[in-house]
């Protein structure tokens, strides 16, 4: 079965397990699609690895703190920031504004006031940003607009044209395609190369996402990507 869904992603960033889990459970209500972490190095690790529509995030971090993750995030790309911290000093309201967050939220907080504060910012935010396109097929994740790939939950690196040969298989579930076809639609109808480059890449691709969905040999024909 494939699906075309647009998804929210939010990243949250929250070393405290107990709060992590509550923020994560009233978000996932909504609808929202949630990766959450317990340090600023694995946040922006994972912000790199599958860039998320929006960060909600702790200020007291270990390994990387707060404004530091803020600071990093904001230079790569204006992703919305909603900052957490336990303290009411201003100073620290007045530097992560100024550091580009979005908004503020300050420990002890509603959950509710929280998701509400979420929802507002991706509001604002909608029309800077078009809605994100998916692929998917059994435990494969293909994001089009961000060309990224998620096998079984977990970002998986593509090369440019095996993350196209996996797109244009995946748009196609269940078709028996001959190697012709896949070369006309992943290569061009002006390539003039072996026909067998076909069989290269898609034993690299294979080789990535085989756990969770099969590229099954058609004998005599070329691929058909398994639509279970």
């Amino acid at each position: 079965m494939v699906a075309v869904v647009n998804v929210t992603r939010v990243l949250v960033v929250e070393d405290d397990p107990t709060v992590r889990e509550v923020v994560v459970r009233y978000l996932e209500r909504e609808g929202l699609v949630v990766e959450a972490v317990a340090d600023g190095e694995t946040a922006l690790t994972a912000a790199a690895a599958c860039w998320p529509d929006l960060v909600v995030l702790d200020l007291m971090l270990p390994r990387v703190d707060g404004f530091e993750v803020c600071r990093q995030l904001r230079a790569r790309a204006p992703v919305p920031v909603i900052m957490l911290t336990a303290r009411g000093d201003e100073d620290d309201r007045v530097i992560g504004l100024e550091l580009g967050a979005d908004d503020y939220v300050t420990k002890p907080f509603s959950p509710a006031e929280l998701v509400a504060r979420v929802k507002a910012v991706l509001r604002r935010s909608e029309g800077n940003a078009a809605p994100t396109e998916m692929v998917q097929v059994g435990g494969v994740t293909i994001d089009i607009g961000r060309r990224e790939v998620r096998v079984n939950e977990e970002p998986v690196a593509f090369t440019t044209k095996e993350f196209d040969l996996l797109k244009f298989l995946a748009e196609r579930p269940g078709l028996a395609l001959s190697r012709q076809q896949i070369l006309d639609g992943v290569w061009g109808y002006d390539w003039f190369g072996d026909v067998r480059t076909v069989d290269v890449h898609i034993a690299q691709v294979r080789k990535k996402i085989d756990s969770a969905v099969k590229i099954d040999t058609v004998r005599g024909v070329g691929y058909r990507l398994d639509a279970k």
